[in-house]
């Protein structure tokens, strides 16, 4: 692969993330709460995430794919900056937060909104927009250290 496409390929996988999550954080979720009673917004939200997550999934595996190949592309982990291994190593942080929003949180959020359990579904929705809001902020500090980092070093 042309390490071009790789870092095309690496800054759209977060585009699609980190993007996906500031929208759903700084527009969705305030026009979804201002304009929808409990037992409507819970579903659009199983239902956005039911769309949003497989691209989110794509995305993570694109990241990893194309990190790793531009790291070996440079020469390995011993040859790139300091500021490669912290974007890395937030990227699995964030992944691993994915990890736990997908498998726990939004599996609890599908099974509250098809029983149409309420307090279930909203007590995931909100343990999810915690998590998220954590990985938006980290997100954006990882694109501080792309941008940066090779200057601070």
């Amino acid at each position: 692969m042309d390490q071009r496409i790789a870092v095309l390929l690496h800054v759209l996988s977060v585009v699609v993330w980190v993007g996906g999550m500031f929208f759903a954080y700084v527009a969705l979720r305030p026009a979804a709460v201002q304009t929808l009673e409990p037992p409507q917004r819970l579903p659009l939200w199983a239902a956005t995430f039911e769309r949003f997550f497989p691209w989110v999934w794509l995305s993570v595996a694109a990241l990893l794919g194309s990190g790793l190949y531009l790291i070996a592309a440079y020469g390995g982990f011993g040859a790139v900056g300091l500021y490669i291994h912290a974007m890395l190593a937030l990227g699995l942080v964030m992944t691993l937060i994915f990890s736990h929003v997908y498998f726990a949180l939004y599996q609890r959020l599908r099974k509250g909104v098809a029983a149409q359990e309420w307090k279930l579904a909203a007590a995931a929705l909100a343990q999810i927009r915690i998590l998220i809001g954590i990985n938006l902020s980290i997100g954006i500090v990882v694109i501080f250290i792309a941008i940066l980092g090779k200057h601070w070093v």
